[in-house]
């Protein structure tokens, strides 16, 4: 008989504790409405994540903060998704920002910077190995170690190459149009996948330039909810 009762006491808290967890993902995917107000929200939090990253010596701290902040994942951890068997050999100009003539090493990493179900960003990285200490190569080449946490130790920082906004959520000639629509009701806003863009080389602290990234950020930076995920 006890067991009887300790059995459905268990079922029914494995139903309350599926419901809670699909009840928060419907929350994390509920699309932004197509609306003047979300739009200008969109905009605010775009902006805001690239003056960010901008200012940051680490784009990896600044994106752990922001999912973080936004409780985006139960443990707001990034992990770099490794893109096995790409190779993109650095051009000219990398070489020539990196300062390293033909013959010298240079490694190229592709990876997918995600917080729990959350892509962030997908980044290209080229770096020059011999300017690394052997304990890091070794993290770069057999873990997912996102590069920012990887060469911590090195106290890097960066400097931006270029930035470009891929999608703006206010759209063209938006300022001549009737934007008094309430959200109650709106056609889910359509996203794309790319947002903004950013390039960077990264030097150590004695100003010596070890790495070039290229970060393309993507709209899963919008997914979430507001609230704390519901924890098991």
């Amino acid at each position: 008989m006890r067991n009887s009762s300790s059995k459905r006491i268990g079922l029914a808290a494995l139903f309350v504790a599926l419901g809670l967890a699909q009840a928060t993902a419907e929350v994390l995917h509920r699309p932004w409405p197509d609306a003047f107000l979300s739009r200008l929200e969109l905009l605010a939090l775009e902006q805001t994540l690239g003056a960010e990253l901008l200012a940051s010596p680490s784009a990896t701290a600044t994106l752990e903060h922001w999912c973080s902040t936004h409780h985006m994942a139960q443990e707001p951890r990034l992990v770099a998704r490794r893109a096995e068997g790409a190779e993109k050999a650095p051009d000219d100009e990398i070489r020539q920002r990196l300062q390293a003539d033909a013959g010298e090493v240079v490694k190229y990493r592709r990876v997918r910077l995600s917080c729990g179900e959350h892509v962030l960003s997908e980044a290209d990285n080229w770096y020059v190995p011999s300017r690394l200490p052997q304990d890091v190569n070794r993290l770069l080449e057999t873990t997912d170690t996102p590069f920012g946490k990887a060469v911590r130790a090195l106290q890097p920082y960066r400097r931006a190459i270029g930035f470009r906004t891929l999608w703006s959520p206010l759209p063209e000639g938006w300022e001549m149009q009737a934007h008094r629509e309430q959200a109650a009701g709106a056609e889910p806003l359509s996203i794309p996948r790319e947002i903004f863009e950013l390039r960077a080389v990264l030097f150590t602290a004695d100003q010596k330039p070890f790495s070039e990234v290229h970060e393309t950020y993507t709209s899963e930076i919008f997914d979430f909810s507001g609230e704390p995920p519901v924890r098991p």
